[in-house]
């Protein structure tokens, strides 16, 4: 005897996906048509309420190190949905939404967590059963690592075979039950179409004479049962056919693309045109000068860039020369092997290609491949200078005495040779990645600029302050410079009366090519604090497609050190005012 269909259906969970599946399936939202007087039971999984499923995923994928880095747009987990026709829970009365028999559900839930623990052991990381809606039902969640624990959802759903395969599984691990498996190909949960059009005329054939009033009633009753399986299968096939051409025309659409693509690789291919100028400047810590579009600057470096062509204009150098690599020797004061070494570090392999002639392609991946990538190294500390750039932190910025010392002693902020104010950078794990440069000699010092060697796609001078040193960083505040972040820090304290309740990091970001995204995507409330100047609403368009929901803040002044400073010469005026009174 069979009671109606096995039914398993998969959803890939891309990273965001998570917090919204989840939203749903732990009832953490509101739910249309759910009994909220039934208890769903969490099966697998810590019944703990503040676990979140984003948290157990990552975790487990942490358990094994990934040889590639991690797509944006993988797939990090696939939502299982696990159930059962509605007459293989109450066959007495397969319509009564929300009953069941209580055996029956034991025997399908203990099948069914057999079954998924046999078949992906430990890569469930949670499983619930809703009993709140209309049918039994199983949410689980599968994070899709291989046997070699690479996060790889291809591996288990890629491909109509591997799918066919899925189902072919799960019935048989449900057979026993006398669940049946659906038409194979097809997304229809019936049996063949032409059985129910036979169920359906023998429903019709009445014969009143020969039957008895309560037999009338049964043969009717499944005459009714016939005619409500025809309409659905109808409904089904008709769904079938809408969606066989939505694949069918979705098919024609991705080989147009994939030829595309074919022959934009080909003309890439054949190309091999040297890395634009500009973005090997950029990686290389040079600032373009507002003033001069081609010209670019840095730590004694004025380089003047026309398409293929550079020229250095600083005293004493007056040096020119053509191509990535040149430039990068010039700058980093490497040799060849070490230029390719950072050109593969900063723009990848195949973009390093294109800074190599054709025919020493090969000898460039061999260089690339063996060759260490030279490692930033912080300036050297001068302690005797380091009163001099107090003094321009805490005199000529504002910035209070004690603030200043204490990252001083922190080893965040120091002096060098030449009484430069330099801030450390660092990567997300504390790592030091580079440093930022800030001239303090003299009345009227405009120096500023990334020492040689700064990654600054991997690391920004930043603090954390609020809440407790444990907590997570619950806000971010992105600001233009490290003078500006410190200075946004003291204005939020002075206007509070005290630190921030949340734990709050503020980050100095002079680029959107910088931006930390795939962090900043998962913290509660993102600032961009930018200037209020031209530089400050570019950056804000910048970062809008990137971070949507990151709030925009500007500050009264230009800058949020000059509204400091502002604010500090207004109390004084009011200090000044009391004592003449």
């Amino acid at each position: 005897m069979t009671y109606g269909y096995a039914i398993a259906r998969t959803k890939k969970l891309k990273r965001h996906n998570l917090a919204g599946s989840e939203a749903h399936t732990a009832r953490m939202r509101e739910t249309p048509n759910a009994d909220s007087s039934k208890q769903n039971i969490r099966l697998i999984g810590s019944t703990e309420q503040n676990e979140r499923l984003e948290d157990l995923v990552l975790a487990t994928i942490a358990q094994y190190k990934q040889k590639r880095k991690i797509r944006t747009d993988a797939v990090y987990c696939v939502e299982i949905l696990l159930t059962a026709s509605p007459q293989y829970y109450r066959p007495d009365d397969p319509t009564r939404a929300g009953y069941y028999h209580e055996d029956k559900l034991k025997q399908w839930v203990d099948a069914n967590l057999k079954w998924l623990r046999e078949t992906y052991q430990d890569r469930i990381v949670r499983c619930e059963l809703h009993l709140d809606e209309a049918t039994p039902h199983l949410h689980a969640y599968l994070v899709p690592l291989d046997k070699d624990g690479q996060l790889r959802c291809n591996h288990f759903f890629d491909g109509r075979q591997k799918m066919m395969a899925f189902q072919d599984d799960y019935h048989t691990a449900m057979q026993h039950l006398g669940l049946e498996r659906g038409i194979k190909g097809s997304k229809a949960q019936h049996q063949d179409i032409k059985d129910f059009y036979r169920i359906v005329e023998e429903g019709k054939d009445l014969e009143p004479g020969k039957l008895t009033s309560q037999q009338l009633q049964a043969k009717a009753a499944d005459r009714d049962r016939a005619i409500r399986k025809k309409k659905e299968m109808e409904a089904t096939a008709k769904q079938l056919v809408k969606e066989n051409e939505a694949l069918e025309a979705r098919i024609q659409q991705l080989s147009a693309e994939n030829q595309q693509l074919r022959s934009e690789r080909t003309q890439l291919a054949d190309q091999l045109r040297d890395l634009p100028l500009e973005d090997v400047a950029w990686h290389l810590g040079l600032t373009q000068d507002t003033k001069g579009n081609l010209r670019w600057k840095g730590v004694g470096h004025i380089i003047n860039i026309d398409g293929s062509k550079w020229y250095d204009f600083s005293p004493n150098v007056n040096k020119g020369g053509g191509g990535a690599i040149d430039l990068v020797m010039h700058v980093m004061g490497c040799n060849f092997k070490e230029a390719i070494a950072w050109l593969n570090d900063r723009f990848g392999e195949s973009e390093m290609e294109r800074a190599v002639t054709h025919h020493a392609k090969k000898q460039a991946i061999e260089i690339a491949q063996t060759e260490p990538t030279p490692q930033f190294v912080p300036p050297v500390e001068d302690e005797t200078n380091w009163q001099a750039v107090h003094n321009y932190l805490t005199q000529k910025r504002g910035l209070p005495s004690k603030l200043v010392q204490h990252f001083h002693t922190s080893g965040l902020v120091y002096a060098d040779s030449q009484q430069n104010a330099v801030f450390l950078m660092r990567g997300l794990d504390g790592e030091t990645t580079g440093a930022f440069l800030r001239g303090t000699r003299g009345e009227d010092n405009t120096f500023m600029g990334y020492t040689t060697g700064t990654k600054r796609i991997e690391g920004w001078f930043y603090i954390r302050w609020g809440g407790q040193p444990t907590d997570e960083i619950q806000r971010v505040v992105l600001c233009k410079s490290s003078i500006d972040a410190l200075s946004f820090a003291m204005l939020e304290v002075q206007a509070l009366g005290e630190m921030p309740q949340q734990r709050t990091m503020y980050i100095a970001v002079d680029s959107s090519r910088s931006l930390p995204v795939e962090f900043l995507k998962t913290i509660p409330t993102v600032i961009a604090a930018y200037n209020r100047d031209d530089a400050g609403n570019e950056m804000a368009q910048a970062i809008k497609p990137l971070l949507p929901g990151a709030t925009w803040m500007c500050p009264q002044a230009l800058d949020w050190n000059e509204q400091l400073l502002e604010q500090q010469e207004e109390r004084r005026k009011q200090e000044r005012g009391l004592e003449l009174d």
